[in-house]
């Protein structure tokens, strides 16, 4: 072999990791765009399953979100194997997505035929056709930082994620951590927005029913809120809806407009 020869040869390698490299990039360059333009959390969370299914050695994915004081909701699949895979796992509490979760860890299931830490689980996912598994938390920054949710990865192979199905894995859990906390803040603006509305008709409605201000209206809004145990933008829409308060303990059952006393 001529010199030349060698060090193409030896070049080589190199360039096909450079193509491979520059390729991953590119993809998720789409993917950021993609999620930017997404139209709210459901368009976000089913873009990076579809894309784990382009970038990852597996043939389902899906995602399971937190929830404030509720169960795990399951917001994307691919395939209803990952939901039944999913569903098993939150109403038992237990399962490779439940410990994702809890302990803000990455769980690898080389093979679900010879998996021993949830094999009861494992032996019926693997009845559905599901060998390996892998689930990456989705993790907000920051100094407290906290799992928003969790990026299963499924596949009918055995040992089928290597290193590098790990680790863009985890890039890919890191943009959807970015969407996906992004995109429930705007939900939350939207919310908060909307709410400030509802209180402000329903003070302009007492403002005219009984002559009072601003500062009045809406310490009789958070009176009735407070004493019915009812969220204030509930009280604003039911008065508004229908020009009555809720019942609260002084006046259980009538429920006709009138300020407390």
């Amino acid at each position: 072999m001529t010199q030349s020869h060698r060090v193409a040869a030896e070049e080589a390698p190199l360039d096909a990791e450079a193509a491979d490299g520059q390729q991953v990039a590119d993809t998720f360059a789409r993917l950021a765009v993609e999620l930017h333009d997404a139209d709210g959390l459901v368009e976000t969370v089913d873009a990076v399953a579809q894309f784990a299914l382009q970038a990852l050695n597996c043939s389902y994915a899906g995602i399971v979100l937190n929830v404030r004081g509720r169960r795990p909701e399951v917001a994307a699949v691919t395939d209803p194997v990952v939901a039944e895979a999913y569903e098993m796992q939150i109403s038992s509490d237990t399962g490779p997505l439940v410990t994702s979760l809890r302990e803000r860890t990455t769980v690898l299931i080389r093979d679900t035929g010879t998996e021993d830490r949830w094999p009861e689980w494992a032996a019926k996912v693997a009845a559905l056709g599901v060998r390996s598994v892998l689930d990456v938390p989705l993790q907000t920054g920051g100094t407290r930082p906290q799992t928003v949710g969790v990026l299963g990865l499924y596949s009918p192979d055995p040992d089928a994620f290597g290193a590098d199905d790990e680790a863009i894995a985890h890039i890919l859990a890191r943009h959807a951590s970015v969407a996906v906390a992004t995109a429930r803040h705007e939900v939350s603006m939207a919310q908060a927005v909307d709410a400030r509305k509802l209180v402000g008709q329903a003070m302009g409605i007492l403002m005219e029913r009984f002559d009072v201000d601003g500062d009045r209206a809406f310490a009789i809004l958070k009176r009735y809120s407070q004493d019915t145990n009812t969220k204030l933008r509930d009280v604003a829409q039911q008065l508004i809806d229908t020009r009555k308060l809720p019942a609260d303990g002084t006046h259980a059952g009538n429920t006709e407009l009138r300020p407390p006393a």
